[in-house]
């Protein structure tokens, strides 16, 4: 069995090759998701879509999705980094440019990637169809977060898990909300 100094040092490679990754539609593509994603933008849009497009079910999916994103945020940003404090991956393992505009903010956990979890789950539990298609850029910012140094795997994965859960606590809000009234 490994040590924690192995799974860092495993966790320090892997960042290492997504990092390094030099194809033309990464090179392009990771400065395009990163704007989408910076300060929730991409998920904003979305939400309006599904509202303008979908009728009842794309508002209740957007309302879900604008709902658990918030949350997600505010567990990931103002409650789990200020405890963790993790530093951000060492420039030198970054092999690019991109690393320039990293936050200064704790790495653990990815608040993008929480948003995007959450928001996409959130979809996905009111609208599946809409949801599977969210996915597709949730995954490409939680690629982007790692590719760009911000953020080192586990940090993304942890974001996920976040969102997931933001996203399923958001769902049962109203429940619980009924359950408390109920019990006075």
């Amino acid at each position: 069995m490994g040590t924690v100094d192995d799974l860092h040092e495993a966790e320090r490679h892997l960042t290492r090759r997504v990092a390094s990754c030099r194809h033309p539609l990464v090179r392009w593509g990771r400065p395009v998701v990163g704007e989408a994603a910076e300060h929730t933008k991409l998920w904003w849009a979305v939400a309006l879509a599904l509202a303008a497009a979908g009728g009842t079910r794309g508002r209740r999916a957007a309302t879900a999705g604008l709902t658990a994103m918030g949350l997600a945020e505010l567990l990931s940003n103002a409650v789990i980094k200020p405890l963790w404090r993790r530093r951000r991956p060492p420039r030198e393992l970054i092999p690019h440019d991109g690393v320039d505009g990293r936050p200064d903010s704790p790495s653990f956990p990815s608040g993008h990637t929480a948003a995007a979890a959450a928001f996409t789950t959130a979809v996905a539990l009111t609208w599946p169809r809409a949801g599977a298609l969210c996915a597709v850029p949730a995954a490409l910012v939680a690629a982007e977060r790692v590719h760009s140094g911000a953020h080192y795997p586990s940090d993304v994965a942890a974001g996920a898990a976040v969102g997931a859960a933001a996203a399923y606590t958001a769902r049962r809000l109203p429940r619980l909300s009924r359950y408390v009234r109920q019990r006075r």
